[in-house]
Order: C-alpha cells, then structure tokens, then sequence
C-alpha cells in the first residue's frame, strides 16, 4: 500500500480514519502522561518485591471496613479525607519508599500525585489497588492494625 491508496482509502472513509487518527492520539497523551506523573505503578508481585527487599512504607486509603476485611500486611490505614503528605504517619520517609494502595486504584493515584508534588522521592501505586493483590492470590491480613 502506499501513500495514495491511504489518502483515498481516508477519503471514503472519514469517520473511521477521524477514529483511528482520535484513538492513536489518546494512546499516544495517556503513554506521555505516564512517563512525565512522577510516581511509578507497581503490579502486585513488584509490590511484594519492594516491601521485602526495601520495606516499603504501604499507606492504605481504603474505607476502615473494607480495610478491616483485608489489607496488605504492614500497611498503615489512612482514610482518604484525612490523607496528607505533611502528617505525622509521613514526616521522616521523603527518601524512604512509599507505596499507595486503595480498593481499586482510583484514590490512590491521585494520593501518589499529591505525595509526588511534596517531595517524595520514591513513591509507587499499586496498579489495581487490592483487587489486584487478591487477584494474584496473595495474602491479606484481616483486622485492625
């Protein structure tokens, strides 16, 4: 094919290049955006790896119950409104790895964001929250911490 027959197929074919052109450019913005937002998103057994290897600081943001059902062992318990990057939980970790979780990985995105623009050098997000954690069959621990 070459580049005439691809300007002519685009011409008889405008709202399925118009697609094409607008989805190539949301992969392309959602690709940059994850080079340039500062923290690093983990899988569950990287997660594991870096709490062994480096213990990692987890901070949980799920709700008490959900986080009484079943956390991370070792994770400390933050509810989302009370998080703050300048708390006493976080005071003397800037340097130390910090690894953010939520239910689903929706809050704690935005919590890795935050401690990111603070200061911290080393933060990570689980990348499907807890979910992801039970889905790969590793344990929780269940209670209060």
């Amino acid at each position: 094919m070459n580049l005439e027959e691809l300007l002519a197929f685009a011409g008889r074919h405008t709202l399925l290049s118009l697609g094409l052109a607008g989805i190539t450019a949301a992969l392309v913005y959602t690709e940059v955006a994850r080079l340039f937002r500062g923290y690093k998103a983990l899988r569950p057994a990287e997660l594991t790896g870096l709490i062994n290897r480096e213990n990692a600081l987890v901070v949980d943001l799920s709700s008490s119950n959900d986080y009484e059902k079943g956390h991370i062992a070792g994770s400390r318990s933050v509810s989302p409104s009370q998080f703050d990057p300048e708390s006493k939980l976080l005071a003397g970790v800037k340097a130390l790895p910090v690894a953010v979780v939520c239910r689903n990985g929706t809050a704690s995105a935005a919590a890795a964001q935050r401690l990111k623009k603070a200061g911290f050098e080393q933060v990570y997000w689980l990348e499907g929250g807890v979910q992801a954690w039970q889905q790969a069959d590793l344990p929780l621990v269940k209670g209060r911490r």
